[in-house]
């Protein structure tokens, strides 16, 4: 009787479904090869480690972190954009630190959008864009990522008449693990400029690419009705740190502030210098961590091409996304995988109507032992 209309709005998590499975599992005697969720196993560099250690120590971090506090963050946030991406930013009006960036998409949806606007959503897409998009009271308009177009939407196929209030975008994207260009990003960006709507731009995987490819920046295409989030949760792998950035139009990141004033403070100051710090190492600190997914991958597309699924070489992220032949139900295989095998997956159909007959694969256990999920897997019944 006490929740509202918007908590019950919010879907059910795909990870509590699992979750269950996993311990049906275990009652049986099963060992769990998790790859359901996308938390990196792999640890912060110890230069940021000691960093946080050192703050500890520090009383005066242990305080209410005010804005004024957060100037080194953003400070450090605004370096890190010039340096990657070529893209200039005020750290003082279009940087905001956030408690996490699935926490800063909430806020920002609170921040810019009215109960009853219209959000276009990717379909497949991270399910807790739904849970913020619903807490926001919002229409969600689904915006179809399709295999034959390398899970880029079709933008000039939506309604003409379509009153959109934002776009979210996520490349390199969770769960297809598909990228996006310059030209795409700019595209974009003008035809949410022509249709008054704004550009949020998801990057938690900016730094998680393989072999010569860089992902590009939403921001490259100017600030402007602009938003990007970045998160420190994979990259430096500091997922139970909360801490990431918000930074874009000016305008935007005033009315998250707002919001995020009205609510929470800032990440404690510990964390913040950790994560400024994270943010100024060199670039081949993060790459070292993009190589060690980029092994997984190699070991797992194979293997699972050999039980033959559709499955696609990533250029990015930390994910594998594969079709399984004649799966039409990819939540009860996911289920049956888990019970039967330990093997623990995200079934596709928890990503949207379109993700049904995929499954997604987190790389987050070694190479040999992704290559035996797969083996464990070809066992199951698709049907």
């Amino acid at each position: 009787m006490w929740a509202s209309q918007r908590a019950a709005a919010v879907p059910g998590s795909v990870f509590a479904l699992m979750d269950a499975a996993k311990g049906r599992a275990r009652a049986t005697g099963l060992q769990i090869i998790d790859l359901s969720i996308g938390s990196s196993d792999l640890s912060p560099p110890e230069v940021v480690l000691a960093e946080l250690r050192e703050a500890t120590r520090d009383r005066a971090t242990y305080r209410y972190p005010l804005f004024s506090d957060t100037a080194p963050l953003r400070e450090a946030a605004a370096a890190y954009l010039h340096r990657r991406f070529g893209v200039q930013v005020d750290p003082q009006t279009e940087v905001l630190p956030l408690i996490g960036a699935q926490e800063g998409l909430a806020h920002l949806l609170l921040a810019v959008t009215d109960p009853g606007d219209t959000l276009l959503l990717p379909d497949p897409g991270y399910p807790p864009y739904l849970g913020a998009a619903a807490v926001a009271g919002l229409q969600v308009e689904p915006l179809p990522l399709r295999s034959e177009r390398g899970f880029l939407p079709d933008l000039e196929a939506l309604p003409q008449d379509l009153a959109v209030r934002a776009l979210l975008l996520n490349y390199p994207n969770n769960p297809t693990s598909a990228v996006a260009d310059r030209a795409f990003f700019k595209h974009a960006a003008n035809w949410c400029r022509s249709m008054g709507a704004l550009l949020i731009h998801d990057h938690p995987y900016a730094e998680l690419t393989f072999g010569s490819y860089r992902a590009p920046s939403a921001l490259e295409a100017g600030l402007s009705g602009v938003v990007e989030l970045h998160s420190l949760s994979k990259t430096h792998h500091m997922g139970g740190f909360r801490v990431g950035f918000a930074a874009g139009d000016a305008a935007v990141i005033a009315a998250l502030a707002r919001v995020k004033g009205a609510v929470d403070f800032h990440p404690y100051l510990g964390i913040q210098r950790a994560a400024a710090l994270a943010l100024s190492l060199p670039d081949e600190v993060g790459r070292a961590g993009a190589a060690e997914f980029q092994s997984r991958r190699d070991a797992l597309v194979p293997s699972l091409r050999d039980l033959g699924w559709e499955v696609a070489m990533p250029q990015a992220s930390m994910y594998t996304w594969a079709r399984v032949p004649g799966l039409t139900d990819s939540g009860a295989f996911a289920v049956r995988a888990a019970e039967q095998t330990g093997v623990a997956l995200s079934p596709g159909r928890a990503f949207g109507k379109l993700g049904e007959g995929f499954v997604r694969f987190a790389l987050v256990q070694p190479p040999e032992v992704l290559r035996e999920a797969a083996r464990l897997l070809g066992t199951v019944a698709t049907a």
